[in-house]
């Protein structure tokens, strides 16, 4: 399999949900972001702001490339809670995120 061709399945959560494949790339950037943004202490993140601050990090070049930005970041975003790496707080509206130690 080329670079080229190289996909990410991301999960969801959500039981019954099929996964989404993004190219590495897009999984990997974003996930980078992610992480960073996302603390490890309460009270955590709105997630909802999460995609604008991802914006002000990306290149303009990686930003064109990437598509719809707040897409990404959400499918991005579950893969990682499926994988323990972030966890929602419970309880909390609107939703907050936490990173995992």
């Amino acid at each position: 399999m080329s670079l080229a061709e190289d996909k990410v399945s991301c999960r969801t959560p959500t039981p019954g949900k099929q996964p989404t494949n993004i190219p590495r790339w897009k999984f990997d950037l974003l996930r980078k972001h992610l992480l960073a943004l996302i603390p490890a202490d309460m009270p955590g993140i709105p997630a909802r702001q999460i995609p604008a601050l991802i914006k002000t990090r990306l290149a303009p070049k990686d930003l064109e490339r990437l598509g719809s930005v707040n897409w990404h970041v959400t499918t991005v975003k579950l893969e990682l809670q499926v994988r323990g790496e972030i966890e929602r707080i419970e309880g909390v509206s609107p939703q907050r995120l936490i990173r995992r130690a």
